[in-house]
């Protein structure tokens, strides 16, 4: 069998295989109803940051799904670990999942019928958007023919494979020419877009959305860091008009940190460019990840 990790690295039915050679099975309902919950952690430098924090997440979306995968987290953690260093990957984007699975009756339709499972998997480190892009300010679409599912549908504190509305929103920003989407909601309020938070800074205050969005580890990171620096930080209903109207905008995931926005639509933030208080974020981030507090050497088990 193909032993290269250099693609990456996944941990299926208690091994570590490369990536392009891991498999579910094609009527997991993961596969055919997106009955997944999942989360990733970033390692950068050959190590985890914030991992407890993100398998509190992880925990906390498997007990909202009504699953159970049958290991402990210290099994979960173990095969992190396996995985990550059995791919040699000194900088990747490493995701935990639990899917539904399959009936153990066939064609029963009761969810409380399937054998939920694990697997996990690890890639190169992922940025939303690139950092040449992210370092000059990027240039986003907001939305106003799509709108994100709304939370007593799909709860967006879960993390989840539903995204019918982020790809249709992604279509229509590419086909545009922006870089990537956020959502507005039915009643006219910013939520959040396909792998990031969103934040608007207004003088010395911080704002960013409460309600129908993930409460991202990185947007908790932001947070912090930013009551560290002396803004104030508010985490309530951001409606459009306000938004538009932020001295700044700047997006926050575990996949690039704190990214600096340009544009919404024909509106210009920083003058076209990257904000400075983005900016002095991002690099905060960065240097919070090399900090050992957060920080979990990855080990070979």
């Amino acid at each position: 069998m193909n032993q290269d990790f250099t693609k990456g690295a996944a941990w299926i039915k208690g091994k570590v295989v490369p990536i392009q050679n891991a498999t579910i099975g094609v009527t997991d309902w993961a596969v055919t109803h997106s009955d997944v919950t999942y989360d990733v952690v970033p390692v950068r430098d050959h190590g985890f940051f914030r991992l407890n924090e993100y398998l509190d997440r992880f925990e906390a979306s498997l007990t909202a799904c009504h699953m159970d995968v049958g290991l402990s987290r210290e099994e979960i953690i173990h095969a992190l670990h396996q995985m990550v260093a059995t791919s040699g990957l000194q900088d990747a984007y490493v995701a935990m999942v639990a899917a539904r699975g399959v009936p153990v009756i066939p064609g029963s339709r009761d969810p409380r019928d399937c054998a939920n499972h694990f697997y996990a998997w690890c890639v190169p480190y992922i940025h939303v958007v690139r950092p040449e892009v992210a370092e000059a300010g990027v240039h986003v679409m907001l939305s106003d023919t799509t709108h994100r599912i709304p939370a007593d549908s799909v709860n967006p504190r879960v993390k989840n494979y539903h995204w019918g509305d982020f790809t249709q929103g992604l279509f229509e920003a590419k086909t545009a020419g922006f870089e990537t989407v956020v959502l507005p909601d039915h009643a006219g309020n910013i939520t959040e877009g396909p792998g990031f938070n969103v934040f608007a800074v207004k003088g010395n205050t911080i704002i960013t959305p409460d309600a129908g969005v993930l409460h991202g580890i990185t947007r908790r990171t932001v947070l912090e860091l930013a009551a560290a620096q002396g803004f104030s930080v508010q985490e309530r209903d951001l409606p459009i008009a306000e938004f538009m109207e932020a001295d700044e905008v700047f997006l926050s995931s575990s996949g690039g940190g704190v990214i600096p926005v340009a544009r919404v639509n024909e509106r210009q933030f920083s003058n076209g460019a990257a904000g400075a208080v983005a900016l002095g974020l991002r690099q905060a981030y960065w240097e919070m990840t090399q900090d050992d507090c957060y920080r979990t050497p990855v080990v070979a088990p």
